[in-house]
């Protein structure tokens, strides 16, 4: 997501974001008519994006940014139904030089490590990937097995 600017006060603080007109997927899938409109290939594009993002995020950054907050309602779409990521309120710049301990925030993997690396953004877009697929929270499954977890590890390395 594109930050146009910002204003800070004492009692006050403002960001200026791109405006992205479809909302977020949680919106969406919360609506039936709109989910509708989200075909094959605009999922399959969706997923694509929110990878090609977050392998920016952790490979091409300097530091490298670590999300811990990836999630459908975190992820917006533009009138031409890109994914954009926002709400970067728990992410955290690696130091590359560090153990990376930090607070609990973001996924899962994240408070049981209780290390911050890309690993957690990968775990979190996984489930992302399946609730696009399949339209619904993919903890209506019995269990994520170590499967999934190495198959949204290969959606995100290519």
């Amino acid at each position: 997501m594109k930050l146009y600017g910002c204003y800070s006060h004492a009692r006050h603080s403002f960001f200026i974001y791109e405006y992205l007109e479809k909302g977020s997927l949680g919106s969406i899938f919360k609506c039936d008519v709109l989910a509708k409109e989200l075909d094959w290939l605009k999922r399959v594009n969706i997923v694509k994006t929110i990878a090609n993002g977050l392998a920016y995020m952790h490979h091409d950054c300097s530091p490298p940014i670590i999300h811990r907050g990836i999630c459908i309602a975190n992820i917006l779409l533009d009138s031409d139904y890109e994914a954009h990521i926002s709400d970067f309120g728990t992410s955290k710049l690696l130091k590359l030089d560090s153990s990376n301990w930090t607070t609990i925030a973001g996924t899962y993997e994240l408070a049981y490590t209780m290390v911050a690396t890309e690993r957690c953004d990968v775990y979190s877009f996984g489930i992302v990937a399946l609730e696009v697929i399949m339209g619904k929270h993919p903890g209506e499954l019995p269990t994520l097995s170590a499967d999934f977890l190495v198959l949204a590890w290969d959606i995100y390395t290519r």
